[in-house]
């Protein structure tokens, strides 16, 4: 996903009639706001679009019992592909793949009403931020997450589906479809943080205690869910986000089967800012034996300390990291990343720099690789090699 807005993603083919269940159709089509006209009760509906469009109409079997069930599912799939109506496509993306339904909307005064394109971005940046902090929760709970899990988070996010765009909802209104194979923990540990956030916040805002937004943090809120509702906010009346599970999959064990929306107005905007400074600030710094390899090195001269960056492969939750060590241990460091071999350092991740430094670092030494993963590593190398020279050419990274 990398690290900007939510991009809009083709949901690929769509559903065949013979892979779609009539009831998470009914399902998806009333969820978006169809309306059922009547038809012949315990044999088929009829729906119409909302808004009262034209030119289409639904006939959709209640079950697969009668003979012409796959001819009329056939003919709801390929209306609902030509139809104007921008929910069709919602509802095509839910029965394309199983998924979790989660809605976002921001009212803007008019006064103050910006052009579609700009608000829909923004909207989007909030929105992915938001499901990154539920993807993170979904991993392991912390106040502050920084750089760790968020390889790993941002991952998971790659198959998530995003409705209609700016144009179609004025920028105002976001629809997202997440996975349920993939994104079930995600939307389950997301909407359990956004309820304890909501109660941190009244909390706050009653007494004046932050004391709420720390018991919270077992919940899964965090700094990164505290900064994305507050992108979500700013600038509006109010935000609201809404999630609707899958009709296929159903509610996940011990949630309701229609959750309710959770809403931020800007009054809550000072408490969230409060918490998510206060998340980063007594976040504690996390022990650790990491093995990476060493991707720079560098000092001022040909002795004393020098600094490393590595690209991590195991031992902590992030992709790189940038360590001092002492004389001994940089020469090591330089001799390990010249014969293309990984090292292994114990230190500390600090939270301060987002747990991308490792202080207090010490005892390395080269770990043996097989040689498939040396020789992939020394290509790594050499394809970096003019880089290396210009920064160890003249002895800073210690004699061979």
């Amino acid at each position: 996903m990398g690290r900007g807005p939510l991009p809009e993603r083709d949901p690929g083919p769509g559903p065949r009639p013979g892979e779609v269940d009539p009831a998470v159709l009914g399902a998806l089509l009333a969820r978006h706001g169809w309306h059922r006209r009547g038809g012949a009760r315990g044999r088929y509906a009829r729906w119409t679009p909302p808004g009262g469009l034209p030119g289409t109409s639904l006939l959709v079997p209640e079950s697969r019992d009668f003979p012409d069930s796959g001819d009329l599912l056939g003919e709801a799939l390929l209306a609902l592909a030509r139809s104007a109506a921008p929910s069709a496509r919602e509802v095509l993306t839910g029965l394309a793949v199983p998924s979790d339904e989660i809605r976002w909307w921001r009212e803007v005064p008019a006064s103050r009403g910006a052009a579609a394109w700009p608000a829909q971005e923004r909207l989007r940046a909030a929105a992915r931020a938001t499901l990154l902090a539920g993807a993170l929760a979904a991993r392991a709970r912390a106040g502050y997450y920084g750089a760790r899990h968020r390889r790993a988070a941002e991952a998971s996010l790659e198959r998530v589906l995003t409705g209609p765009g700016g144009a179609v909802s004025g920028g105002h209104q976001l629809t997202v479809f997440v996975p349920v194979e993939d994104g079930r923990a995600t939307t389950a540990a997301l909407l359990r943080a956004l309820y304890a956030l909501r109660d941190a916040v009244d909390y706050q805002r009653t007494t004046g205690g932050m004391e709420a937004f720390d018991a919270a943090v077992a919940a899964g809120v965090s700094r990164e869910l505290t900064d994305a509702v507050v992108t979500l906010v700013q600038g509006t009346e109010g935000a609201r986000m809404a999630l609707a599970w899958s009709p296929a999959a159903g509610p996940p064990p011990g949630f309701s089967t229609r959750p309710e929306p959770v809403e931020f107005t800007p009054g809550d905007l000072p408490g969230l800012r409060e918490a998510g400074a206060r998340y980063v600030r007594d976040e504690p710094s996390v022990p650790v034996r990491v093995t990476g390899a060493v991707v720079r090195l560098g000092r001022a001269g040909p002795g004393g300390p020098g600094t490393v960056r590595l690209r991590v492969l195991a031992g902590a939750d992030v992709a790189k990291l940038r360590i001092v060590l002492d004389e001994d241990d940089y020469r090591i460091a330089g001799h390990a990343h010249l014969v293309g071999l990984p090292i292994r350092v114990s230190g500390r991740l600090e939270s301060r720099g987002g747990f991308r430094r490792l202080t207090g670092a010490g005892g390395v030494a080269p770990v043996r690789v097989d040689d498939g993963e040396r020789d992939r590593l020394l290509k790594s190398l050499q394809e970096n090699l003019d880089f290396f020279e210009g920064t160890c050419g003249e002895g800073a990274c210690g004699e061979p």
